[in-house]
């Protein structure tokens, strides 16, 4: 019998909630060394440059020091980088190369997970546990919530006076790529308080991961969707709707151990969402199974169809685009990764 996603409630320590933040597993080999700056991008070998040295000057502020007289040293300021640039110019590859060659402890998560540790943990707790960290990495930093975005700035002052650097980048739309330095001037305003030590780095290029995009495939009948679930071991078939309904169930910090070794979510009936509450838990889901690489396979009406017109018009308007990229791509993956 195939499982169902909408039967799974995961349960997650809040001590495990920090532990759980890590680069996804597609950026596992990913390095400076890695990443091949564009020769018509001249801001590309710059960035790589610029991180390279945050991540040098990161390891050697945690280096270990001796304080006069044995005393304890003084906690020196963390420091910051911003790399903004529009979507498929190498930002996360960046982002998480400087992961990479950080030293324990550190934390990598987008910007939405972060607001959901903070909301799960308390921000006090979340801020106790990420204190000790040498680097804080934030992917896609959105300013479509001014509350989040004041609660994540607030949090960020209180980590970089202790000690804690933090590397982040923007998620500027790809019709937006020659704004985005006003992206940056956006963050830098939020987080007024700590601008001084945030280095902002422009990455040019073109938009890879949403150019020619080709259109969403074709539904499956629900005979088929039913056969291809049966015929993949680990895979989940789960009803659209039952499935949106217990994702209202679940705090958004759970989705990534819901889909914990599932290699292929098949989603009958999906249609329009009439909510935008469920949307946005939508969002978080499909971020979550792009991380893993999760093949999706549905049957209804199709990916792009999920979030209407009205909603992508609206302020949260690139987290749509992206979750519908992101389940197109998927739906396109045979396996687990590709």
């Amino acid at each position: 019998m195939v499982s169902r996603l909408a039967d799974v409630t995961p349960v997650i320590p809040a001590d495990q909630l920090v532990a759980q933040m890590v680069p996804p597993s597609m950026f596992d080999d990913v390095s400076f060394d890695s990443y091949i700056p564009d020769p018509a991008q001249p801001s590309q070998a710059a960035a790589v440059k610029t991180c390279r040295e945050f991540a040098e000057t990161v390891s050697a502020r945690r280096a270990p020091k001796k304080g006069l007289f044995g005393r304890r040293p003084k906690v020196v300021q963390g420091t910051g980088v911003y790399l903004d640039g529009g979507f498929g110019v190498g930002k996360t590859h960046l982002l998480t190369s400087i992961y990479h060659n950080c030293p324990e402890p550190k934390a990598f998560g987008t910007f939405v997970e972060l607001t959901h540790v903070v909301g799960a943990l308390g921000f006090n707790r979340a801020g106790e546990e990420l204190s000790g960290h040498s680097v804080l990495c934030i992917d896609e930093f959105e300013l479509d919530d001014p509350g989040d975005t004041m609660l994540v700035s607030r949090l960020l002052a209180e980590l970089t006076t202790a000690g804690v650097s933090v590397a982040a980048t923007s998620n500027t739309l790809p019709e937006q790529l020659g704004e985005g330095r006003f992206a940056a001037k956006d963050f830098m305003r939020e987080i007024r308080k700590m601008s001084g030590i945030f280095d902002s780095i422009r990455v040019d290029g073109p938009d890879y991961r949403h150019r020619n995009l080709p259109p969403a495939p074709d539904p499956m009948t629900d005979e088929e969707l039913a056969a291809d679930a049966a015929a993949v071991p680990g895979a989940t078939l789960d009803d659209f709707d039952e499935l949106c309904q217990h994702l209202s169930t679940l705090h958004p910090s759970k989705y990534n151990r819901l889909v914990d070794g599932v290699t292929r979510v098949c989603l009958s009936g999906v249609k329009p969402l009439p909510d935008q509450s469920i949307a946005l838990r939508l969002v978080v889901l499909a971020d979550r199974l792009y991380d893993a690489g999760i093949p999706v396979r549905n049957s209804g009406d199709t990916l792009d169809a999920i979030f209407t017109e009205e909603m992508v018009a609206g302020g949260y308007r690139k987290k749509y685009l992206r979750a519908t990229s992101r389940l197109l791509a998927l739906s396109r993956f045979d396996k687990v990764g590709g």
